[in-house]
């Protein structure tokens, strides 16, 4: 991947990129369940999910975790960089159910770069989540990375 030097970020801003497909599988769920405690049955139990979502549904944690090492295969790398660090989000709407083994990818999009001095950069990100199939995506999210360079 081809570094970006800090003065040509705004040439980036409202380009999309997005990550190969993934499946969301009923491991990936369970074991989320397991890690976060969160075991409701929509998300672990297919026959009470059933009626409900016609199959159980991912967590919407789960998906928002997923795009923090997904976004890796779309960041972009800024040269100079000594360390970036994820900041936060400014915000989060889970839109959509996503069903088990869904295929999914994340779409990111630079929407602003701001200078806080002293060599940090913070960046906000739109991240998407896109499934397969369904006209609305699984999560819209701002996603906010401090770069220092």
């Amino acid at each position: 991947m081809e570094a970006i030097k800090v003065e040509d970020l705004g040439n980036h801003v409202g380009v999309v990129r997005s990550t190969p497909w993934f499946t969301v599988t009923q491991d990936m769920i369970n074991n989320f369940a397991d890690v976060s405690d969160d075991h409701q049955f929509i998300h672990v139990d297919p026959e009470q999910a059933a009626p409900i979502f016609g199959s159980t549904i991912a967590h919407g944690a789960l998906m928002l975790s997923l795009s923090i090492g997904k976004g890796y295969e779309t960041a972009l790398v800024v040269e100079g960089t000594k360390m970036a660090m994820n900041y936060g989000y400014d915000k989060v709407r889970f839109i959509n159910p996503v069903p088990v083994d869904s295929k999914c990818r994340y779409n990111s999009s630079l929407l602003e770069v701001n200078d806080k001095g002293g060599g940090r950069l913070l960046m906000k990100f739109k991240i998407e989540l896109e499934v397969e199939g369904s006209d609305k995506p699984g999560f819209i999210a701002e996603n906010l990375a401090m770069i220092f360079v």
